[in-house]
């Protein structure tokens, strides 16, 4: 019944999406189509096709591979603190256990500087350009938002640079797909972070997290043109967009580029995640204490506080997504602690539960992992926003509204996503077990 629920969550996610459009009269039938289709195809040939699974299990060891070579500039610079909880170094040194600081940030460094490199040998935009085809053939969607949406597939915040010369002149709808793509999916560079920290308690994550990004671009497009569609006519509707990203002159100042760019992603991680996780903790305070005193009058027994209070929203989602009821409390509760904070705290706990045993069935961990990836919470949404608003100064007030329908839009892909997984993924496939 799981796989079945996972199927009809599909059709339930995009009614609620068409639910609270601006337009419902103009449903988008070919992008609701293709884009589904899309998703369903790539995860039929993952999970169900032997060829699919030996290419998924190839990513996963090599993502593992890059992970090693990122230790290397992280142990030398940090010694025993950026040793894997459990690993002992060459020269005895012992793991201090798990510190997201020296074990986890640095990787996105590393793999700035590598995306930099392979822009530069243009083999980020040739993938960028095939993805944009698709998208543009077969949904029928303005040649640049399918570049914008194919490049959010490999980058992240950078991906409005392809774009840059169209963004005064797109559409509203454009702009709700560029940030909803932007949001639902992540960037090449945090994957790393990711993997590292859920590698040792799921073991083929790398290749699930690279084949989520893929899934979520088309949900991206299927959700914000259902809660946003097209009444004007955009002017590459049908073409192909042209990259506006500039080239590195050498395969030096790529790396160089790409790890200045790495650097300013990690602190800008820290920041977010120092100041949000320290404003979570206020607002806690002052709801446990209002809910201490509703426990006190009513004499329940509640837990107060935002992220749990968001999580309830996200229960019959939870379910309708495919995770077995026994599950959707700790999943919902996952999904709602990322839209508050940020992915990481939440895939932090997602690993911890995973290693406890605390899941009842192996599709639960799976669907959990796909419909949290993503930049879906409301510091990506400021992020994203201010962004592209400095791209195109004259569009902030457009960005600035349609915002929060898109990052509604993005949370409903992840969840898309999500259901996606739970109807091909099983306990005893060698995608979803350890």
């Amino acid at each position: 019944m799981g796989p079945m629920r996972s199927f009809l969550g599909l059709f339930v996610l995009m009614a609620l999406a068409w639910g609270v459009s601006t337009n419902r009269r103009r449903i988008p039938w070919r992008v609701v189509f293709w884009g589904t289709s899309l998703q369903l195809i790539f995860a039929v040939f993952i999970f169900i096709i032997p060829v699919g699974g030996t290419f998924f299990l190839a990513v996963n060891r090599f993502v593992s591979a890059l992970l090693e070579s990122a230790m290397a500039g992280t142990t030398f610079l940090f010694g025993p603190l950026a040793l894997p909880p459990g690993v002992v170094g060459d020269n005895g040194e012992v793991s201090p256990g798990f510190i997201l600081a020296f074990q986890s940030l640095p990787t996105a460094v590393f793999f700035a500087s590598l995306m930099g490199l392979l822009y530069h040998i243009r083999v980020m935009p040739l993938l960028i350009r095939l993805f944009s085809k698709v998208f543009t053939t077969l949904m029928r969607i303005s040649g640049a938002e399918s570049l914008c949406a194919a490049s959010n597939i490999f980058v992240g915040a950078e991906s409005a640079l392809t774009i840059r010369p169209y963004l005064s002149a797109m559409t509203r709808s454009e702009l709700c797909t560029i940030l909803t793509a932007a949001m639902a999916t992540i960037a090449s560079t945090v994957l790393g972070l990711y993997v590292m920290i859920l590698r040792d308690a799921f073991p083929n994550i790398a290749g699930h997290l690279v084949s989520a990004s893929i899934l979520s671009a088309p949900a991206a497009v299927v959700m914000s043109k259902l809660m946003l569609p097209e009444e004007d006519k955009p002017k590459t509707l049908g073409r192909n967009a042209t990259p506006g990203d500039k080239r590195a002159s050498s395969w030096m100042e790529a790396a160089i580029d790409g790890a200045m760019a790495g650097v300013k992603l990690v602190v800008g991680i820290a920041a977010l995640l120092l100041a949000f996780l320290g404003l979570l903790h206020l607002a806690d305070l002052g709801i446990g204490w209002a809910g201490g005193w509703i426990n006190g009058w009513t004499g329940w027994t509640m837990d107060w506080s935002l992220a749990h209070l968001i999580s309830y929203a996200f229960y019959p989602l939870t379910w309708l997504i495919g995770v077995v009821p026994a599950d959707v409390g700790v999943c919902a509760r996952l999904i709602g602690e990322r839209t508050v904070i940020t992915e990481i705290p939440a895939y932090q706990e997602l690993a911890g539960l995973i290693s406890s045993g605390a899941f009842q069935d192996p599709r639960s961990i799976v669907i959990t992992t796909y419909a949290l990836c993503g930049f879906t919470h409301v510091a990506s949404l400021a992020i994203f926003v201010g962004g592209i608003s400095a791209l195109a100064p004259d569009r902030t007030k457009d960005l600035a509204a349609i915002g929060p329908r898109a990052l509604l839009a993005a949370i409903l892909a992840t969840l898309m996503t999500g259901a996606v997984a739970g109807i091909f993924a099983s306990g005893g496939t060698i995608l979803a077990g350890s």
